[in-house]
């Protein structure tokens, strides 16, 4: 016999989150770099899309999604990919030392 407790959640329980967040009536191309772009014009655009994150209701919720699927791109939860790679690897290493 199925035991429905340990089903996964409907798909809107899994994901109505997104209909809360800040960036919701955002241009998406706010939070995921073009190709080729860097310096100023890379820096001002991931620094208003945090700026977008910060106020944002989900935010946590928003950022757990990345980290637990690896989400390789954009700016999510108020971090970049860059921030969310150093943040995993940090958690590898501690989680690496308590084994030892």
């Amino acid at each position: 016999m199925t035991v429905i407790s340990r089903l996964p959640g409907a798909v809107h329980q899994e994901w109505d989150w997104q209909l809360r967040a800040a960036c919701r009536s955002e241009d998406a191309q706010l939070f995921f770099h073009p190709s080729g772009e860097r310096g100023q014009a890379h820096d001002d655009r991931e620094a208003a899309a945090k700026r977008i994150c910060a106020t944002c209701p989900v935010r946590t919720r928003c950022l757990e999604h990345a980290l637990t699927v690896h989400e390789p791109y954009g700016v999510w939860g108020g971090l970049t990919e860059d921030e969310r790679r150093a943040l995993h690897g940090r958690r590898n290493r501690r989680v690496g030392s308590r084994h030892r």
